[in-house]
């Protein structure tokens, strides 16, 4: 039943995955007045927005689009780590990111009743918040268990919706802008790891939808494109209402915290789009939630299906969503919704930044040790300057993890030690047939690898003599086992 399901279930296009690669990344400037009060006024907040897509969300996205596309299946940055590192690594990249994606996670119904309070008080009770907070997870993750296809299209249709007030605002704000209050900032009020820390977890995760990669019609066309319309939807989602807000007020850094847009649109506009950008917020932060979680289900499954996990994890329910995955992913988002959102926001971007240095360190590595692996996006830079490309946002990364507080340095370490701690226990448990995982690593071929295969042997003969055809040994199979990645100098 699972392998009829997702026959027959359709695949993520273009638009929708657009609007997950949103969503993973952004979803709306909700949580950016952050940026301001951390950046003592609107100058480095608007200077950050636009100089960090330079140097960080680019080369992230680049090199996210060149993997994906070269290792189109589920599972996404794991087989990129593992490919060059071997499964050691590859596992522990995936026990990072899915940690830190669940803190994410963890975040977003607690921001939708925050902003849904300041309508209706109830919910600022203990004895209503709780309940809200686990139905809210509850529906969710059973519309997440509906289908990837109608997650895909719900958030097209929660991006309209949740940035058509800004578009509003924007226009409305033009009579009141004046441009000498972009300019101003109290470097007394300047708390730098404030500042750094909503820079970075407003523009990371740009490689979380490659975990879903197997779901997506023809990945090596639509990922790059994808991943280039997403970038220009969330950098302008951030500036324009940036430079709207800051400019047609004169307020504090100190005013700017969380929600602080709704008093914006209630000055520009009056109430009416306060209580839109309210609502806006609080839909966003569901799709937010369902992006999150299709990402982090299907890299589960992936892993699964790489012999990492055990095959429960593999399991597809009749609407080809990975039921136990996604059980287990909502588990886990339950467990960490006690954390605050600092703390939250501080461990999943140490996690993250940890797993993204993995992340270029591979994509380096590729490079060098396997030039002719078939890229059908490759980044059009050699192989020095893609390194060079890659330089600033790994010192970026290094900042951000150095500006942690010790609190975040502790439960980085317990996840990163609790990760090489349950490695071994699951090779064990395999060898000892403990736990059933998956026999035949020839199941990894399926979807868009399983097309390479026809191609290996249609172009052997062709271009073996001439250009080198090369195999890349599956780092999870047994035996002579191979990944099917046709690996040539011909060009696609």
């Amino acid at each position: 039943m699972g392998e009829e399901a997702t026959k027959s279930n359709p695949k993520l296009t273009l638009l929708p995955l657009i609007a997950l690669i949103f969503y993973e990344v952004s979803g709306g400037p909700f949580g950016v007045e952050d940026s301001v009060r951390g950046g003592g006024g609107p100058l480095f907040a608007l200077i950050g927005f636009f100089v960090f897509p330079l140097i960080w969300s680019i080369p992230e996205a680049l090199v996210t689009a060149e993997l994906a596309t070269t290792f189109p299946q589920n599972g996404g940055y794991v087989i990129w780590i593992s490919s060059a590192f071997g499964p050691f690594w590859g596992f522990q990249e995936g026990f990072w990111k899915w940690f830190s994606g669940v803190m994410d996670n963890a975040l977003y119904p607690v921001l939708f009743l925050d902003y849904i309070k300041q309508s209706l008080p109830l919910f600022d009770r203990f004895t209503a918040r709780i309940p809200a907070l686990l139905v809210i997870t509850f529906s969710l993750t059973y519309f997440n268990y509906r289908g990837l296809h109608i997650v895909g299209f719900s958030a097209v249709l929660l991006a309209l919706f949740s940035l058509s007030p800004f578009l509003i605002m924007a226009l409305l704000s033009i009579p009141l802008i004046r441009p000498r209050r972009w300019l101003a900032v109290d470097f007394g009020k300047v708390e730098w790891g404030r500042y750094f820390n909503s820079m970075f977890w407003n523009l990371n995760y740009w490689d979380k939808a490659s975990t879903l990669a197997g779901e997506v019609e023809n990945p090596s066309k639509t990922f790059p494109k994808a991943l280039f319309g997403g970038l220009v939807l969330v950098v302008s989602s951030y500036l324009i209402p940036l430079l709207a807000g800051t400019g047609a007020l004169e307020s504090s850094p100190s005013e700017w915290a969380d929600g602080y847009f709704a008093q914006v649109g209630m000055f520009i506009g009056g109430s009416w789009l306060k209580l839109w950008i309210q609502l806006a917020a609080a839909m966003s932060n569901l799709g937010l939630f369902e992006a999150e979680m299709s990402s982090d289900a299907f890299q589960l499954q992936g892993m699964s299906k790489m012999g990492m996990l055990p095959a429960v994890f593999a399991s597809r329910s009749k609407y080809g969503t990975p039921t136990v995955s996604i059980l287990f992913s909502a588990t886990g988002v339950i467990f960490l919704s006690w954390m605050s959102f600092q703390e939250i926001i501080e461990s999943l971007n140490f996690l993250y930044a940890v797993g993204m240095l993995l992340e270029f360190a591979a994509f380096i590595t590729l490079r060098l040790n396997k030039p002719n692996l078939y890229r059908p996006y490759r980044v059009p830079l050699p192989t020095f300057w893609a390194a060079m490309l890659c330089l600033p946002p790994a010192l970026l990364l290094i900042l951000v993890m150095c500006l942690a507080s010790s609190r975040t340095f502790f439960v980085g370490g317990a996840v990163i030690l609790l990760g090489f701690i349950l490695y071994p226990i699951l090779v064990q448990s395999k060898n000892k047939n403990w736990i059933l995982f998956e026999e035949d690593s020839a199941t990894l071929h399926s979807s868009g690898w399983q097309q390479c295969h026809s191609v290996v042997s249609e172009q052997t003969d062709l271009d073996q003599e001439n250009k080198g055809v090369e195999l890349v040994t599956s780092p999870f199979a047994s035996g002579e086992e191979e990944l099917c990645l046709v690996q040539s100098d011909s060009k696609v």
